[in-house]
């Protein structure tokens, strides 16, 4: 009893929950927004103190990730520019049809983010993915690792699939902005406040399903077989890059 406890601890250690595989996600993401919106429409700031009091946690998340981790935090810096640029754009008074363009404008922001992103070789999507793909198995978490590392005979497939999910968002933010750009110059204002949200409904409904399609669907299906691998030494020794090399 006293060992399959012990047994049981320590893999509840190297098992993290879902929880934590979310927590860099909600940290970068979800509070900065939801501070944004808890002061605007919640407690009746200005869209400006709003967005500028939303800035403090992806800006304390830069500076520690530069300082102690001597690297750039992808996400907390792309909400931090997001919310800069929208804080510039704020400041500009007078024209509600630019005001209602600056939404698009931040869509621009994080589209060319993600795809910059892409083109580095950091997709930065697979932040967002990871978590649900691994879902705090140890051994998803550990076929993730060899797929993205290199060290497996599908890597190149995976990052593929990894490179196909980011480049779908960057572009389907890209053009919603451009929706909601044209949309803020010919439709009525009246029409457009509304029309907006829907626009960015629509805009998330197809960049899920295409991406789940073209991008998260393989990439589950192939950590699905590297984990089998995994637990298969003959299998997993005969498709290393190493024994493969021998074989030759």
């Amino acid at each position: 009893m006293t060992k399959n406890t012990g047994n049981h601890s320590r893999n509840t250690q190297q098992n993290p929950s879902m929880l934590e595989n979310l927590r860099p996600l909600v940290i970068d993401v979800v509070l900065p927004l939801g501070a944004y919106y808890l002061l605007k429409d919640g407690l009746g700031a200005s869209t400006f103190a709003a967005l500028a009091w939303s800035s403090v946690v992806p800006a304390v998340r830069t500076v520690w990730s530069l300082v102690r981790e001597r690297r750039a935090n992808g996400l907390a810096l792309l909400i931090l520019a997001v919310n800069v640029i929208s804080l510039l754009v704020s400041s500009v008074a007078g024209d509600p049809r630019l005001m209602l363009a600056k939404d698009g404008a931040v869509s621009s922001t994080v589209g060319i983010g993600i795809l910059l992103s892409v083109r580095l070789g950091r997709p930065m999507m697979t932040t967002a993915v990871m978590p649900f793909l691994v879902k705090g198995d140890a051994a998803k978490e550990a076929a993730w690792q060899r797929l993205t590392g290199g060290s497996s005979v599908r890597s190149a497939d995976f990052r593929r699939y990894e490179r196909t999910f980011s480049v779908v968002w960057g572009v389907a933010l890209l053009a919603e902005c451009v929706a909601r750009v044209v949309g803020a110059y010919t439709v009525p204002v009246d029409t457009m406040v509304w029309l907006g949200t829907v626009v960015l409904i629509g805009t998330m409904v197809v960049a899920f399903r295409i991406s789940g399609v073209r991008g998260a669907g393989p990439m589950e299906r192939l950590l699905e077989t590297e984990v089998a691998a995994g637990t298969n030494p003959a299998e997993a020794e005969g498709n290393s890059p190493l024994a493969m090399s021998t074989h030759k």
